[in-house]
């Protein structure tokens, strides 16, 4: 699996949004837990939303909640998350991941994803 990360907007002030994206190769979709991750500074990597389109279980950190959305277009190979009403306290590194076995809330929440994209920064300013 290969896997390439973008985000829309670069740098933004809190309560702006940005979007990432992540495509993937060698991988259709529909055979994968995929998800979003992030490591935020002093905290461990966290799962943020993890999602199996073929059976549309999902899973959404509480704290990102009402507020980030994960979403994919099976067809692009491409994984988004789209993130609103950002905060200073969301600055960090987002990974996207894929795995072919785990179910969504067991990727994100035991961070065991087999496949990882490159990380991209994140920063929210006040």
């Amino acid at each position: 699996l290969m896997c390439s990360c973008r985000r829309w907007g670069g740098l933004v002030q809190a309560g702006g949004s940005l979007r990432l994206s992540c495509a993937a190769s060698g991988v259709t979709f529909d055979n994968y837990a995929i998800g979003w991750f992030r490591q935020v500074p002093g905290r461990e990597r966290e799962g943020i939303s993890c999602i199996r389109t073929s059976s549309g279980r999902k899973y959404l950190l509480d704290s990102v909640k009402g507020r980030f959305t994960i979403s994919s277009d099976n067809a692009r190979n491409t994984l988004y998350l789209q993130m609103n009403n950002l905060k200073p306290e969301d600055t960090g590194v987002y990974y996207c991941a894929a795995d072919p076995t785990v179910q969504p809330e067991e990727g994100c929440l035991m961070n065991v994803m087999d496949y990882w994209g490159k990380g991209t920064q994140v920063t929210v300013s006040s």
